[in-house]
């Protein structure tokens, strides 16, 4: 026997409604006005291990100077990339310098000035090792321009404005922090000049703009770095930066709402990021002499520049730059010696790629480069040369000989540094010779130094001293 019931759909639908509205009757009246208070869900451990991680507004790091450059940037540029700018070859474009400090913050730059280096560098760091070479080639197709100028006319409060002939990418200006202070560039340089090929078409490099500013020290030179600051423009023919402006404006307006997300908007102006200032000695010029230097210690002069692991940051920094590394200085902006020095080479390959990772292994594991040829010699006492003086025996009187070590394998390269372990001027030394078993005088030229390096051979002997006519210095 089956049971069937029949209820109506009105009578269903109250019954419903009652339950739900006796199910909440009960919420909120376990929760007093004393119960429940804001204060007290704050003071979980959850939020409390949330608020700890913050660092402290004291803390944050506050910039001395912001510069800002007027001109939009790209709206074809993705979320957490560098901005990129485009600019007109040849236009005028203002370059605002605003003083950024807290009040009290470095109080001795009050009523003072200060001098900004700006220099338009390459991007790539391709570009950047071929620097000197680069710029010798555009040099060289447009002779008496520049890459970068100052339009003194269109600045404001600018004083000493100059230029360095030897630098055509880079010129100077003091300032007063305290007054309004805009200075006008010009980039005369285009990004498909330094492209490889040039058959229509190719994408020009990018470049970079980068403020440096230095306070006065006390030797009254402008050398006490207080900031640097960078972005990423492109340049183009006259009124090309325009075209690409409106051409990336329209791509972007015909993506769609989910695409436009994953990109920045177009700014108005761009602020220049802080970065680390430019080392000026890395891309010096190949046509200058360098001069011979001596130190007491000889094997210093072939001990690579070592990373130690007591190095602060700062001091990681500065050897990051000297070793060529200056790509990677923002990149190890927070690591201290020992900090790099635990990277294995896997860990550097792939932080840095292949090339520049295994060369920073190298650097940081370097070991004394052994020399070409090693010679040493030993003066002879004042007894036999008179013309010698007496500091070269030790307190037994034994001879002590000094170890020259030869890399570049010349007669100059020996002459200078008998020059040095002799303490005569080296002007006054014309030819070495090395006196035979018979006592005949064999000049030391390059050949014969290399041939001595063939037979993996090592000088020992004597300096007997100086002739008084010939300035001729002879060891035995």
């Amino acid at each position: 026997m089956a049971w069937v019931l029949k209820i109506d759909d009105a009578t269903i639908e109250s019954g419903l409604v009652h339950d739900f509205d006796a199910s909440l009757s009960g919420i909120g009246q376990e929760l007093g006005a004393g119960a429940y208070s804001m204060s007290d869900v704050l003071a979980l451990p959850i939020f409390k291990q949330e608020d700890s991680s913050l660092p402290p507004e004291s803390e944050t790091k506050n910039l001395p100077f912001q510069y800002v450059l007027c001109a939009a940037t790209s709206p074809a540029v993705k979320l957490h990339e560098e901005t990129l700018t485009y600019l007109n070859q040849g236009q005028s474009y203002e370059v605002r310098m605003l003083d950024n400090r807290k009040p009290g913050e470095l109080p001795e730059l009050n009523n003072k000035m200060v001098k900004s280096i700006v220099r338009v560098v390459f991007h790539d760091r391709r570009l950047q090792y071929t620097e000197h070479q680069q710029l010798e080639g555009w040099k060289w197709n447009r002779p008496g321009d520049r890459l970068l100028d100052i339009d003194i006319p269109m600045s404001v409060g600018i004083v000493e404005p100059k230029t360095n002939p030897s630098q055509l990418n880079a010129a100077e200006f003091l300032w007063d922090i305290n007054k309004r202070a805009s200075v006008f560039v010009q980039v005369h340089c285009i990004s498909t000049e330094f492209t490889p090929r040039k058959h229509g078409g190719e994408k020009g490099v990018p470049f970079r703009i980068q403020i440096d500013t230095f306070a006065q020290g006390e030797c009254g030179e402008y050398t006490e770095h207080l900031h640097s600051a960078s972005c990423q423009i492109k340049v183009f023919k006259p009124k090309g930066a325009d075209r690409k402006q409106k051409t990336d404006r329209e791509k972007m307006e015909r993506r769609s709402t989910q695409e436009k997300e994953k990109y920045q908007p177009s700014y108005d102006t761009t602020v220049l990021s802080e970065c680390s200032p430019w080392p000026d000695t890395v891309y010096a010029s190949t046509n200058q002499a360098a001069t011979p230097t001596f130190t007491s210690t000889p094997l210093s002069t072939y001990t690579a520049s070592s990373l130690s692991s007591t190095a602060s940051i700062q001091e990681t920094q500065k050897w990051l730059l000297k070793n060529r590394f200056d790509s990677y200085t923002r990149l190890f902006s927070h690591f201290s010696g020992s900090d790099l020095l635990k990277l294995t080479r896997d860990d550097l390959v792939q932080i840095c790629g292949p090339a520049d990772g295994i060369r920073l292994f190298n650097a940081l594991k370097s070991r004394s480069v052994r020399p070409r040829l090693t010679v040493y010699v030993c003066r002879e006492s004042p007894q036999q040369s008179p013309l010698l003086e007496r500091h070269c025996s030790s307190e037994n009187g034994d001879d002590v000989y000094h170890a020259l070590y030869l890399e570049e394998l010349t007669a100059a390269e020996l002459i200078r540094k008998m020059a040095c372990v002799c303490s005569i001027p080296l002007g006054k030394i014309n030819q070495v010779y090395r006196q035979g078993p018979t006592g005949i005088h064999i000049l030391l030229s390059d050949q014969v130094l290399e041939w001595c390096f063939m037979l993996k051979m090592v000088f020992m002997g004597n300096i007997k001293g100086c002739y008084q006519r010939r300035n001729d210095l002879i060891f035995s």
